[in-house]
């Protein structure tokens, strides 16, 4: 699979962002990014421990991910199209607040139109159901917890792909 640039523009700071595709080489940063994430210290760190992003996983699925020019990881997303889920979306814990998650909101729909989906659904951690919800996404029900690894019930959207 080719890296290529599909988006550009200003984000951290004022340096120049890209949202590229993302290789099997990429699988240990957005393993990382993963393991570091402040939203799930603490009751929902059960979650991704052990967690990884393989290389299998971003061959088989849409993954892009925005970084930085100096090609460091600010977030990424993974958007599986059968059935269509937004999989996993994560913004490093430093570029939150800066329009990361939104510019990678932005991409996925465009990328799921392009596919030809009429919408995705997203299964949210809790905290972020509100930054879901702001870009567009709707509340269709509740996913219910499923121990060992989800001990809370989830939040179940749908963001429409115009």
């Amino acid at each position: 699979m080719t890296s290529y640039v599909t988006g550009t523009g200003v984000g951290v700071r004022g340096e120049a962002v890209r949202i590229r595709r993302a290789t099997a080489r990429d699988a240990k940063r957005l393993t990382g990014l993963v393991r570091r994430s402040r939203a799930y210290a603490g009751q929902y760190a059960p979650m991704i421990a052990g967690y990884r992003v393989g290389p299998d996983y971003i061959e088989a699925h849409h993954v892009f991910l925005a970084v930085g020019e100096d090609e460091r990881v600010l977030g990424f997303y993974a958007l599986i199209l059968s059935p269509p889920e937004l999989d996993l979306m994560f913004v490093a814990d430093g570029a939150q607040g800066l329009g990361i998650g939104r510019r990678l909101v932005a991409h996925m729909t465009g990328e799921a139109r392009d596919a030809g989906l009429t919408a995705v659904r997203i299964v949210s951690h809790p905290p972020a159901e509100g930054f879901y919800r702001s870009v567009g996404a709707k509340p269709i029900g509740t996913v219910i917890a499923n121990p060992p690894a989800v001990m809370w019930d989830r939040p179940e959207l749908v963001i429409p792909i115009p």
